[in-house]
């Protein structure tokens, strides 16, 4: 059974974008070694990549190759997906993809991007686990890590770590 994950940066206060959908608090991050816990030794456990229709628009205008040719990818939208950046399978019945994603054997699953699918997942009880990446950063609005959906959950902290001055690892388990 496939596990499902969140893996994921935030600022210090709580938003993973500015308001304009920028990311630049991060990227422009000097020395942002993550050792055993960086993004390309992440991504070798990942089979497949589940993002929702806004996260992959913005993949999508991201100049560059399609980042995700070694996984799986499924979109969750409703809406057409033409000429698409790279190729994916689109769902729009969360609850049917999320029985077909714990059937598979092959791999871990990636929530990627922003919160509002994953918190729909949470709301499923389909997410097992998340890496939360605090960069100390405050950038006073933007995209909440965690949309405002009114659920309530108790995950248990497995291990909290500073992994360099400007970044700590939350590893967070919710079954």
């Amino acid at each position: 059974m496939a596990k499902i994950v969140g893996y994921i940066a935030t600022s210090l206060d709580g938003f993973i974008a500015t308001p304009d959908e920028n990311l630049d608090w991060l990227t422009n991050q000097p020395d942002l070694d993550l050792g055993e816990h960086d993004y390309r030794t992440f991504i070798k456990t990942i089979r497949t990549v589940v993002m929702g229709r806004a996260t992959y628009d913005w993949i999508a205008n991201y100049p560059g190759a399609w980042e995700y040719r070694d996984q799986r990818v499924i979109v969750v939208t409703s809406r057409p997906m033409d000429n698409p950046k790279g190729p994916l399978e689109t769902r729009s019945d969360i609850a049917a993809l999320i029985a077909e994603l714990r059937a598979l054997d092959d791999g871990n699953v990636w929530m990627l991007g922003g919160g509002r699918l994953q918190m729909t997942f949470m709301q499923h009880d389909a997410l097992d686990e998340i890496e939360i990446y605090v960069i100390s950063e405050i950038i006073g609005a933007g995209i909440a890590l965690f949309p405002a959906t009114g659920l309530r959950a108790s995950p248990r902290l497995v291990s909290a770590k500073m992994l360099t001055p400007a970044c700590a690892r939350l590893h967070y388990r919710f079954n």
